[in-house]
């Protein structure tokens, strides 16, 4: 495994860590607290030094997993986990500062910890990213010892980029795949300048880029991937990234035959994304141990070649450009 900085953080992680969003059940699957245990563990056997959870996730039971690995385990593991999705309606009114310390407060007792490395503000609405007092909260909850360090999640670079201004954020988590290379035009240029760790998320498109899918894929009546395809739930930049899943399919099969030999498209796919080094860490999700020993195998792969990072390119502009950069 190799090591990267998470920017202001100075946090040496993992480039590939570990996103909990299905850990333990899977979207659509009920929570298996057992399962959850041995992604998590097995994922800190293979180096993996950042966990990225969320309070949200399976209604706090990711959260609560995460925690219990952790007072088993004697590494040094850095967790982020986020707030602010359970806001419903989730506008940009729903967030306070009290509203928001009782999620920080809550998390902290769910895991067992006395202080967070890392809290996300969970992509609210644009609208908070441009409310002072929102941000200043965590100064104050640094000070008190809650927290460490603040970052954000976003859908769109306009966020990403308002969130720069903010000099006690840290970091920010963005969809950064082959599929969503929109942030390479601005933010990961100021994001290098501010020393902020990018942390990639979203990384395999919701599994179009794992290369295993085709038109006869159907998924679970509970997975975002049946129910979020054009935003039913929320952002539908986070179902696909966005893409159109025939047209995604089509652009994946263009993608194939970049990439020979015995590594699949999707260790291929966070190979590419770990050739910018503005990129801190990336943080696919696993719902089997298989899937987390796949993802890290992709860290031992060779650098892409001139001809494949030009053809990734090609593959962006013919297929998929039109329909997602304006939008995120």
């Amino acid at each position: 495994m190799e090591y990267r900085i998470l920017g202001k953080t100075g946090f040496k992680v993992s480039e590939i860590s570990l996103g909990t969003w299905q850990v333990g059940g899977g979207w659509g699957g009920s929570f298996d607290e057992k399962e959850a245990s041995k992604i998590i563990n097995s994922a800190i056997d293979e180096g993996v030094n950042f966990l990225d959870t969320a309070d949200v996730y399976d209604d706090g039971a990711s959260e609560h997993a995460v925690g219990k690995v952790l007072k088993e385990r004697s590494e040094e593991i850095y967790v982020a986990t986020k707030c602010g999705r359970q806001i419903n309606p989730h506008v940009s009114e729903g967030y306070t500062p009290t509203v928001l310390r009782a999620y920080v407060e809550a998390s902290l007792k769910n895991m067992q910890l006395e202080t967070l490395d890392l809290i996300q503000l969970h992509c609210p609405p644009t609208k908070v990213f441009y409310r002072d007092e929102i941000f200043e909260l965590f100064d104050r909850l640094k000070e008190e010892g809650k927290i460490r360090h603040l970052g954000v999640s976003v859908e769109k670079v306009e966020e990403a980029m308002q969130a720069l201004k903010y000099p006690n954020v840290s970091t920010v988590q963005i969809i950064f795949n082959m599929f969503r290379q929109k942030p390479l035009e601005e933010f990961f240029g100021a994001a290098q300048e501010n020393n902020i760790g990018i942390i990639a998320r979203v990384p395999l498109a919701s599994g179009l880029l794992s290369g295993k899918m085709d038109t006869s894929s159907t998924f679970d009546k509970n997975d975002h991937r049946d129910f979020n395809r054009n935003g039913e739930a929320f952002d539908k930049g986070e179902t696909f990234s966005g893409v159109d899943f025939e047209t995604g399919l089509q652009a994946v099969e263009e993608l194939k035959p970049v990439f020979g030999g015995s590594y699949s498209l999707a260790s291929w796919a966070l190979r590419w994304i770990l050739m910018f080094d503005q990129v801190s860490t990336v943080i696919p999700g696993a719902s089997r141990v298989e899937q987390v020993l796949s993802n890290v195998k992709a860290g031992q792969l060779a650098q892409l070649n001139a001809d494949q990072m030009n053809k990734v390119k090609e593959v962006y502009n013919n297929y998929i450009k039109a329909s997602v950069h304006q939008l995120w």
